[in-house]
């Protein structure tokens, strides 16, 4: 009896989606001088590499955002939206407790009927939500996935610390991947240690129609600088050991679009020279699991990443989460 063919997962199509409004860093600071918060255009780019993000408007929800980049994805991919039977967002920032958000995407696409989920592991999401579909597609539980990463950080900073409000940004980013023949997803690694939860989290949460604790961003940003730089290395290597390839292979490093100095740091420990770094942190901020398939479609669309190019997706977040996918795109 002959064996039954491998079946594999690609990507077949990539898109992103920024709200209209950008503010760079003199207009955020200048907002932040109102309420009597001192920063400047210098020392934000210094120490983050940031010049600018998007926020979204009032009323705009990440579903809203998601939708718009999964129409890009679903364009460049060729496919309708009632082709897709997997729709998987990764989110911090849902529009509701309940339903997810996925199945609010689902229902605004009109891609009716097949499996609809979101994923919460913050910056790292993107990252799960892509291993989860690669999975379910080699298993027959899915053949055409939309993962979505979209988020609308805005909605939860503190203004009045500075040194967490000027990070982060507001967007959405998309693939889909589809069941294939040939290896795409080459291979996955994902983690978590929750020891760390208290080093970025949102600590609140709803009860009798009102908010216990506090439902704004909370980091300390010396705390997740030293965590990542060692988890990104480690979880890059590890699936380059499972594809069995090398430093050498990669075209293309994307990493969670957080920090230039975290991003540069893990790209010199894999001796890649930063022309193969993908960089949108200084136009887009940090837009926790939108960064990661941000930054992907803008290379893609650029022509910088192109078909048969090897690309590493690595991403660290709250939880504290990591994760690295290795591809062949």
């Amino acid at each position: 009896m002959s064996q039954p063919a491998s079946r594999y997962s690609r990507i077949t199509g990539t898109g992103s989606y920024l709200p209209p409004e950008r503010l760079t860093n003199e207009a955020l600071a200048q907002r932040l001088a109102r309420d009597g918060i001192e920063t400047s255009d210098e020392w934000i780019v210094e120490r983050t590499g940031i010049r600018a993000r998007h926020f979204a408007a009032a009323g705009v929800a990440a579903s809203d955002l998601a939708v718009e980049a999964a129409r890009h994805a679903l364009e460049a991919a060729g496919r309708k939206a009632e082709e897709i039977d997997l729709i998987i967002v990764a989110t911090s920032t849902p529009d509701m407790v309940f339903p997810s958000t996925a199945c609010i995407v689902q229902r605004k696409l009109g891609a009716f009927g097949g499996a609809a989920f979101d994923v919460q592991a913050v910056c790292s999401g993107f990252v799960y939500g892509t291993a989860v579909a690669d999975s379910m597609i080699r298993g027959g539980l899915a053949t055409r996935a939309l993962v979505i990463g979209a988020e609308v950080f805005s909605r939860i900073l503190d203004f009045k610390d500075r040194t967490t409000c000027v990070l982060f940004g507001d967007g959405a980013g998309a693939v889909v991947l589809e069941a294939s023949d040939t290896p795409g997803i080459l291979a996955s690694e994902l983690h978590a240690d929750g020891r760390h939860v208290e080093i970025l989290c949102v600590p609140g949460t709803v009860s009798g129609g009102q908010v216990l604790g506090d439902p704004l961003l909370k980091m300390d940003g010396q705390a997740v600088f030293k965590l990542a730089v060692g988890v990104l290395e480690s979880a890059a290597r590890a699936v380059l050991a499972k594809a069995g390839r090398n430093d050498a292979d990669i075209d293309w490093l994307i990493p969670h679009q957080a920090n230039i100095r975290i991003m540069q740091s893990t790209a010199k420990k894999l001796k890649l020279p930063a022309e193969k770094l993908v960089v949108t942190v200084d136009q887009h901020g940090n837009t926790s699991a939108a960064s990661i398939p941000l930054a992907l479609d803008v290379a893609v669309r650029q022509g910088r990443v192109q078909r048969g190019d090897t690309v590493m997706l690595e991403g660290v977040g709250g939880g504290f989460t990591w994760g690295a996918v290795l591809l062949d795109f």
